[in-house]
This record gives structure tokens, sequence and C-alpha cells, in this order.
């Protein structure tokens, strides 16, 4: 039965640990979302966001994890005589092809190996023959903790396939990792906020480009909850199309303005510095899943060569410190597991966490 009076404190991929000022925020008392108090809190939000993200078109606020977005973008901006390139390089990238195709759109693959990146060169070889209308991207493979060069592959796209819409899963990227939406070229880029955002799930934030507001006009049986349309409609007014979860918006608004407080480069340099610090805590134990070139700044997938028991030490761990960690994803249950280093995680709770494992592993 779980202790609600002491929780673990989560280092899994996400969601992870919430700060108490953060909780705080969700439990204040709640607003019409139709109400003028609401409309300002909304625009407030959605206004700090941009400056986040470097952007100056649309940012929808999603009552839903990241998988809607996953969904909205395929049915606003993919019409169904329409071909969509997914790339694939781990589950979660795996899993929106699968959306696509879900959504009845012609859907093609470019898969590469768990653990490798999605190259500007794979792409550029199968967009060369112009069947493609839009590509989705995973910006940080959650399941193997690469970071896929996306700043060299925008740059590819944008000399050469500038008519072809590009479309960004950052779940685990958004706010730990650089990114400059409008300079990026990109369509759509989303994420949950239980990751970076360090909030608790349900909720996703979404950038996406005026000229896929078009495309959307364009495309019919986009749906009714995540259609667009109806979201760039509710934005003029600073609301949301249907009830949004306004515990969050106000969670959500607390942690924009500490990000901006602190500024984004800097973040950004926080981020890396957890992600350094785990990294060469890995290589001297045990492994990087990935190359080290491509490794994430916000979660570490750590190669198991010891041949640990991965679980009955995430056990003894949480057990013992109250602290939980994560196991390997889908087919790397058991061969590797997992450290988020993103959020409101610091330095010195990693060095913890690590040194706890130490004791286990011997």
């Amino acid at each position: 039965m779980v202790d609600w009076k002491n929780p673990p404190k989560l280092f899994i991929p996400g969601p992870v640990k919430v700060n108490e000022d953060v909780l705080q925020q969700l439990a204040r008392p709640t607003l019409g979302h139709r109400g003028k108090e609401y409309a300002q809190l909304h625009g407030e939000t959605v206004d700090m966001l941009k400056k986040i993200l470097f952007t100056n078109q649309n940012i929808f606020l999603s009552t839903s994890s990241a998988s809607g977005i996953w969904e909205a973008s395929i049915r606003n901006c993919v019409d169904f005589n329409e071909t969509v390139l997914c790339t694939c390089c781990g589950a979660f990238s795996d899993k929106w092809a699968e959306v696509s195709e879900s959504c009845g759109r012609k859907t093609d693959t470019l898969k590469v190996e768990w653990g490798l990146p999605t190259t500007p060169e794979m792409i550029d070889k199968k967009l060369a023959g112009g069947k493609y209308a839009a590509i989705t991207l995973v910006y940080n493979e959650t399941s193997t903790g690469l970071t896929n060069p996306v700043y060299q592959i925008s740059e590819m796209m944008k000399a050469k396939y500038p008519d072809v819409l590009v479309f960004v899963d950052a779940v685990s990227g958004m706010v730990g990792l650089p990114m400059h939406f409008d300079d990026l070229g990109w369509d759509i880029v989303f994420a949950s906020v239980q990751k970076a955002f360090a909030i608790p799930p349900g909720f996703a934030v979404a950038a996406v480009s005026n000229r896929a507001l078009e495309k959307a006009k364009k495309v019919p049986y986009r749906g009714y909850y995540f259609d667009f349309i109806q979201f760039a409609k509710s934005a003029e007014k600073n609301q949301t199309p249907t009830t949004p979860s306004i515990p969050h918006v106000m969670a959500l608004n607390y942690q924009c303005q500490k990000l901006l407080a602190e500024g984004m480069e800097n973040v950004w340099q926080r981020h890396k510095e957890m992600g350094q610090f785990v990294r060469t805590w890995a290589k001297e134990k045990f492994d990087l899943f990935c190359e080290e070139k491509y490794a994430s700044d916000t979660l570490t997938t750590v190669k198991n060569t010891r041949n640990i028991v991965v679980g009955d030490v995430i056990k003894a761990v949480q057990a013992k410190h109250k602290v939980a960690f994560g196991n390997g994803y889908g087919k790397l249950k058991d061969n590797t597991f997992r450290i988020a280093h993103m959020g409101d995680i610091t330095l010195d709770e990693l060095r913890d966490l690590v040194s706890w494992i130490d004791d286990e592993i011997g």
C-alpha cells in the first residue's frame, strides 16, 4: 500500500519528482474556465511559454497526455491522400507511427536500431523522392536516452524540403533541452508537463505554426477534442475549446515564472551539468546505452554491463531511501536502467541517488 505521507521521490523518466511549492499551486481555489480570471491566467501562461519556446506563433494547452498531440498532429495536418514519414528510433517514436496508421493515414517509417540516432542524411535520402507531406521526429527518445540531432535535421529540412511539415515529439526534451521553435522551422512541437516542467501528469503543451493551422483548415474529419482550428478560436479569447485542468494551468504558470527568472540558457546548462554527472558515473560503473555524442541531458539510459538484477536494486534503494529510479523500457527492461535528471531534480539529489545505487551493487 502506498504511504501517501511519505511517497518515494521519483527519478524515473517521468513523472519526475514534484516539489512542495508546485503541489501547493495545484491546491489553489479553482476558477470558472469561461471567466475573466481564467482568461488572464491562460493568457499570462501562454505569453510566458512563447518566451520559453522562442516563438511568436501559437501555443495550445491540452488537458491530455502528449499522446493526444501525436494524434492531433496527424489528424489536423495530414490529409487522407497524403503520406507521412515517421522516423523511429525507440519505443515512443515507434508508437507515433502506430498512431498515424490508426488514424487511417498513409504511413511510411524510417527505422534505426534502438540507441542509434536518426541523421539528416537518412532523412534526406527518404525525402528526396518528394512523396511526403509531413515528417515526425522525436527530439529526445525516452526509452533509449538518446537525443536526435534535430537542429542539424532542421537546417537540412529548411534548405531542401521547406514544404514538408515537421512534427516533433519533445516530451522529455522541452524545457530541459534547447528549443527555438520559430528558428527551427517546425510546425508542431509538444510535451507533457510531468517531465522537465516537473508538474504531475495529465496536461500537455503544444506550439503550432501558422502554416500548420492553415493546413488544418483544408483537412476534413479532424475530430473534436483535438481540433486545432477550435483550439485557435478559443485561444483568441485566452480559453480552451473544452474544460481545462485549471490546477495544471496554475502550476504551469508558476513553473514558467521560475524558468524565465532563471533564464533558459541557464536552465539548459543546469540540465547539461546534471547529465554530465550521471553519464560520468554510468561510464565508471556500467556503460551508456547510446553513444555519448547523442546521450540526453534530461535522462540517462545505463547499459547493464554488470548484469545486476535491476528490479531488485530498484526495490532495495526505494525501501531504504524512499527514492525510485527507472527500469529499462520494453525490450530493454533487463538490459538497461534509466535515471532522470530533469525538472526540479538537483545535482545533490543525484549524488545521493548514485551513491545509494553503489551501496547496493558493491
